[in-house]
Order: C-alpha cells, then sequence, then structure tokens
C-alpha cells in the first residue's frame, strides 16, 4: 500500500476561524483524515508548508509514520521548525494513523498500546457568546452547567492583550471570575486562560486575587518563551500552572518539566507533531508527575477525534478542550461525529479515527478570509497609557 495523493482542503466556517483538513488516499483506495492547527490570518501559510511536503510523501508506506515526522524534520525543514511547519506535520501524521487504523480495522488507540479510560472528560470552551461583564459571562456559564458541562473554560481579562495593565482590569478579571464561581457553585470546575499576556508581576497579583474561588487551572499567565519567569510565577502562587499550546514537540516541552515551569501540560495535536508527539510529550511528564491536558482549538470532528484517541492511551491524561460553539457545524460537516454528553466522550469502536468528513457538505463552506481583526493603532493606545 502506497500513498497515492494528499489533498488539502480549508473550510471557513458560520464562526471562528479557517480550517485545514488533510485527505490522504491510498493506492488501494483508503481515505485517511487529519487535520492541522489553524490561527487566523496565517492559514495559507500552512497550506503551503503541507502541499510541499506532500512531494515528498507520494509513492511512500503510510505505515512508515515516525519515519515521516523525523525526515520531515530533519530532512525538509533541515531542522529548523516553526508553527506553520509543525501545524503541516500535525495534519498529514494524523491523516497517516486514519489510514493505518483503517487498513487493520482498529481504532488508532488500539495501535498505541491499548486504553487505560473508556471515556475522555472534557470542559466546555467558546461558550460566552461575546459576553463581557461579569454579569454576563455568569448567565452564559449556567446554560453550559445545564448542557451537562462539570469544567468550562474562559478568559476573563477585558480590552487587548497587553503586559502591563492597571490595577481596574485586575479587579473586573477577579470579579468575573467570582461571578461564575458564586453562579455555577463550589463542584464545577474553573479553568481561567490569560493567554500569555500578561508581565509576572500582574500575573501573580490577578492569581493571587482569584486563588478563593479555587480555579482549577491557570493557563498561560505569561509568555512561554521564557520558562524561568514562568516557573517564577508558579512558585508565588497557589493555582496550578498550565502551558503548552504555543510550544513544539518534545524538545520545547523538556525545559517546562526541567524548570518546574507548569503542573499540567496542553500541548495541542494539530501542532505540535501529531498523535504520536503528543503521546511521547505526556510519557516525558508522567515522571515528573505532570498532568497532560491536550489544546483543542481545532474542530470537534477530525481534531477532537485525534485526540480523543491519544487521551485514551496518556495515564496522566487530565480533561480536553471541548469547543461547544462548533458542535453543530462540525456535526453537520463530518460523518460519525464524536458527542460529548455529561462532560464525557466515549471511545469509538470504528477503525481509524473513527471519524471522516463529508466532502459535499464541507464544500459549502470555501476557503476565505475573514474580516480583518482588531489591530491596534499608536492612537488606540491612547485608552490604554
Amino acid at each position: 500500500m502506497k500513498i497515492s495523493d494528499i489533498d488539502v482542503l480549508v473550510a471557513h466556517p458560520p464562526r471562528g476561524k479557517n480550517f485545514i483538513f488533510v485527505k490522504i488516499t491510498t493506492d488501494n483506495g483508503i481515505v485517511g483524515w487529519g487535520e492541522a492547527y489553524t490561527q487566523a490570518d496565517r492559514d495559507r501559510s500552512i497550506v503551503a508548508h503541507i502541499e510541499e511536503m506532500k512531494r515528498y510523501l507520494i509513492g511512500r508506506d503510510p505505515f512508515h509514520i515516525r519515519h515521516f515526522t523525523h525526515i520531515a524534520y530533519e530532512d525538509f525543514a533541515t531542522k529548523r521548525g516553526s508553527m506553520d511547519f509543525h501545524c503541516a506535520v500535525s495534519g498529514i501524521e494524523i491523516a497517516m494513523w486514519d489510514v493505518v487504523g483503517k487498513a487493520l480495522d482498529q481504532p488508532v488507540y488500539n495501535l498505541l498500546g491499548g486504553p487505560v479510560r473508556p471515556r475522555i472528560r472534557v470542559y466546555a470552551n467558546g461558550w460566552g457568546d461575546g459576553a463581557k461583564t461579569p454579569d454576563a459571562m455568569a448567565k452564559a456559564a449556567l446554560q453550559i452547567v445545564d448542557r451537562g458541562y462539570t469544567a468550562m473554560k474562559f478568559d476573563p481579562f477585558p480590552g487587548p492583550w497587553r503586559p502591563y495593565v492597571d490595577a481596574a482590569e485586575l479587579e473586573q478579571a477577579a470579579a468575573a471570575v467570582g461571578a461564575i464561581r458564586q453562579a455555577v457553585g463550589p463542584r464545577v470546575e474553573l479553568l481561567v486562560e490569560v493567554h500569555r499576556r500578561l508581565a509576572p508581576m500582574n500575573a501573580v497579583h490577578v492569581a493571587q486575587m482569584i486563588e478563593k474561588y479555587r480555579p482549577y487551572w491557570f493557563e498561560e499567565p505569561i509568555p512561554s518563551e521564557n520558562l524561568k519567569a514562568m516557573a517564577e510565577v508558579r512558585s508565588k502562587i497557589k493555582i496550578p500552572v498550565v502551558t503548552g499550546e504555543a510550544l513544539y514537540t518534545r524538545t520545547e516541552f523538556r525545559e517546562v518539566l526541567e524548570l518546574r515551569a507548569a503542573d499540567i501540560l496542553n500541548p495541542d495535536i494539530c501542532n505540535t507533531g501529531g498523535i504520536l508527539e503528543l503521546v511521547h510529550i505526556a510519557a516525558m511528564a508522567e515522571p515528573f508527575y505532570v498532568g497532560v491536558s491536550p489544546h483543542g482549538w481545532n474542530t470537534t470532528s477530525i481534531g477532537l477525534a485525534a485526540a480523543v484517541h491519544a487521551s485514551a492511551v496518556i495515564p496522566n491524561f487530565l480533561i480536553y478542550e471541548y469547543m461547544v460553539a462548533l458542535e453543530s457545524w462540525c456535526q453537520e460537516i463530518s460523518i460519525n461525529p464524536l458527542k460529548a454528553e455529561g462532560g464525557y466522550i466515549e471511545l469509538p469502536n470504528r477503525p481509524g479515527l473513527g471519524v471522516d468528513i463529508d466532502e459535499k457538505k464541507l464544500a459549502m463552506y470555501p476557503h476565505k478570509q475573514f474580516p480583518p481583526r482588531s489591530i491596534r493603532t499608536v492612537e488606540d493606545e491612547r485608552k490604554y497609557h
């Protein structure tokens, strides 16, 4: 069996961002699906990487997954990684696993050593629907609880991402966490997202303000490129620190573990190298007593399915990100989509990933650019200085 073609399909959903699917076809007719992480305005550069890489995969054995990821970095990229490169590798790697699982008539998790759990716990994200004030966020949070979720993530910080903010913004963020805690009660887990925005002094300050609300975690309080500073923040607060969505492959996670910079890692399966790389990262974290909760700003279609298979075999897995705002669209364009019920997803038992793309329905959402984002001008800075 050989790879005969690789197609890249870019979809423009009703909301969110564009999504990239990778379709691998073999000479005996097996089709495997993968997904590459995207970032607004950067999707075309990721597509370009996949298109260039596919020239070196046509005619090769889809079972040679480990060899592909190795030579993609060593030979194709000449050991120069980037977000765009790792996203492209991830999409291809996931599709190769789907092909292999279908060829062997086995779910992917069985090819990784078998599951250590029958279902995957998920937390809801993307549920705010534009809520800005603490009261509005609390009302939206109650709706998520009513849908059966026992954990939810949110970014409580107002305004654009800036490292140095005034006390009023930190107080508003703390008020939002408090309002949501009061609304949902003590047993629902609150996962606080910071998006790498704050300077360490502000990260520590706001963490100390919200400790009394018992957040489940404090995600990426500062930029992850300075892991010593991340470790410093972790040493000064009482909330578990998460980092990893902007780190790629085992190489970058090694320093997180050595510095004890985080309690939980959140690598993204669609940008860190794919299924096998995520499993390797988790195995590396396990002897450090560090948990793994994969990042999931991907579809609840292929990206979700890949993460479910990987998470099923990770002993130190904690919880996975489920983008509720994408759910209805992903169910429309998917065949046999996975579904979250009561805050969990049962493991699929179909071969491969167990989820396929309906290409006719996907074609109803052809690629186009979203409107330009709100990028600040010099004059806009008057509001903040």
